[in-house]
């Protein structure tokens, strides 16, 4: 008897994916029980995409259980998805007095240090904030001396090294070496309309293998503490490598009471800029409630994996 192997349908490829979809979006709703499941989460957007796509396919193709599964699927992933449009934005878009940062990750092996440059130029934020940070870097934005004259930078041979620059004067700069690797974090302070704002900014390092995973998490925590020991207006912002979407993400903001500037405005993913729709936000700026985010946006491309990512905030309570 001769067997002859069959090729799967269009319908059987869609339930296929159906299938693994269905595991992807559950499973990493428990992210907390493993550094996987954490790794995948980052991907909701990815995955309320999928799903949605796979559910209209298999409503056209009349498998309608299977669609079925696809719409309650796409449900569940839009709920963590939806959160970051809902919030109202309009309240303070005009409030003064008004802060626009910018936050680059430039990428260490990055050469073209004339796109950042001139996007500094064009945008001219108050404070920038740069990180992976190496000599080449640093003496190229002596270039901007005249613009921004208040900086701290130190410069590494790997990704960690870090740097601020501002056009009026810092009141103070602190470098703490964050455990557990000591990655340096910058604490900075700024008079603004009278009032000391504290500004602190780090790059923990990526959480791959169970060592990176353990030790971004022990930097996060360190972060918190930094931050809870700060009196007064407050603003972290960092490459954090982790997205809104993972409990570690979750504990910090619970453990320090700030929010991401992205409610309101969107998921704005800034890595990797090469893969578009792989792209995740794990570029963040977080606030006290002392500010109102008055916009949001990822920049154009700089050479780096990274966007750059633009804020702008309004200082209204007191």
């Amino acid at each position: 008897m001769q067997f002859v192997a069959r090729r799967p349908s269009v319908v059987g490829l869609l339930q296929a994916a159906a299938v693994v979809t269905t595991v992807f979006s559950l499973a990493t709703l428990a992210d907390s029980l493993h550094r996987y499941l954490e790794l995948f989460s980052h991907f909701r957007l990815q995955y309320l995409i999928v799903s949605m796509v796979l559910c209209l396919s298999l409503i056209a193709l009349r498998s309608r259980r299977w669609a079925g599964l696809m719409l309650v699927i796409t449900v569940i992933n839009a709920l963590p998805v939806a959160t970051w449009y809902l919030a109202d934005t309009s309240t303070h878009s005009d409030a003064d007095p008004q802060i626009e940062l910018m936050l680059a990750n430039v990428y260490s092996g990055n050469t073209n240090t004339r796109a950042l440059i001139e996007l500094i130029e064009a945008k001219q934020p108050d404070i920038v904030f740069l990180q992976e940070v190496t000599d080449r870097w640093a003496a190229a934005m002596d270039a901007l001396q005249i613009s921004y004259p208040h900086r701290y930078a130190i410069a590494r041979s790997d990704n960690f090294g870090i740097a601020v620059y501002a056009r009026d004067p810092l009141l103070s700069v602190e470098k703490i070496d964050s455990p557990p690797s000591g990655f340096p974090t910058l604490v900075l302070r700024q008079s603004v309309a009278g009032r000391t704002v504290n500004f602190v900014t780090t790059h923990p390092i990526p959480p791959l293998g169970k060592d990176g995973f353990d030790a971004r998490n022990e930097q996060l925590a360190s972060i918190a503490a930094v931050i809870n020991s700060i009196t007064g207006p407050k603003v972290l912002v960092g490459d954090l490598n982790t997205t809104m979407w993972g409990h570690h993400y979750d504990r910090l903001e619970q453990d320090t009471g700030l929010r991401n500037a992205r409610y309101g405005f969107g998921i704005v993913p800034t890595w990797p800029r090469q893969l578009p729709f792989a792209m995740i936000p794990i570029d963040h700026c977080l606030v006290s409630k002392e500010f109102a985010v008055v916009d949001i946006d990822s920049g154009p491309s700089i050479g780096s994996d990274h966007l750059p990512l633009t804020v702008t905030l309004a200082l209204v309570e007191r």
